[in-house]
């Protein structure tokens, strides 16, 4: 059984408390716009034209989020049999090959979101297919795209200012909602390394979540018997 995870200080403490808050926050939008949606078109024949696509965009958040909560957690599924058939020094180096590969991923999983986010947010991509050598000057610039409905909350004239050349936005730029891809794929590649390092100090076993199939025969075991 792995030892229990240190408790988070630091740097590391206000992450946690920043991604869980978040989390709450964006669950909590989701009902709530969802909700008012629903009163509005059963109640009084109306709706709100922005309620579906800010859902969706707060959905996409909250899966980006999720992943990196997953890491911390120790809660994505995986399988171990293999792991679970060998010595405890073997099994260390497996799981820190699979922890290596994950963070190989990671890293290009990193590159792939900035490249894609920074036009729309009028950024320059990275040069290199693989390893990022630079950064590509002849990139487009896409600031200027907007999403379906959404409207600007909030900082209009500065947006239109900073971003879109003084022009003026008629709907929520889209790098907004865009800029969690490179937000969350930089909270999952931070979450892998804590795990990577709590391996490492075995202070931890994995990297996923086991014992799925003991719970499972405990739980059919108990049935039976009440049966």
């Amino acid at each position: 059984m792995s030892a229990s995870k240190p408790e988070p200080t630091g740097f590391a403490k206000i992450i946690d408390t920043f991604e869980e808050n978040f989390i709450a926050a964006l669950l909590g939008l989701m009902t709530l716009v969802t909700f008012a949606n629903v009163v509005l078109r059963y109640g009084f024949g109306d709706s709100l034209l922005w309620g579906l696509e800010t859902v969706l965009i707060l959905f996409a958040w909250l899966v980006l989020f999720g992943i990196s909560y997953g890491f911390k957690k120790t809660a994505h599924l995986g399988v171990d049999a293999v792991l679970n058939i060998v010595a405890k020094p073997t099994r260390k180096i497996l799981v820190m090959i699979s922890a290596l590969c994950c963070i190989a991923y990671g890293g290009l999983m990193m590159k792939g979101a900035w490249d894609y986010w920074a036009p729309f947010g009028g950024m320059y991509k990275t040069e290199g297919r693989v390893i990022p050598t630079g950064f590509d000057e002849k990139t487009r610039d896409q600031a200027w795209y907007e999403t379906e409905q959404v409207p600007i909350p909030f900082a209009k004239t500065y947006l239109e200012n900073t971003f879109n050349m003084g022009e003026e936005y008629e709907k929520l730029p889209r790098f907004i909602p865009y800029v969690m891809l490179p937000i969350g794929v930089a909270l999952m590649l931070f979450r892998i390394l804590q795990a990577t390092r709590r391996i490492w100090r075995d202070q931890d076993e994995s990297l996923i979540v086991s014992h799925e199939a003991e719970e499972a025969v405990e739980e059919a075991a108990h049935l039976n018997r009440d049966a």
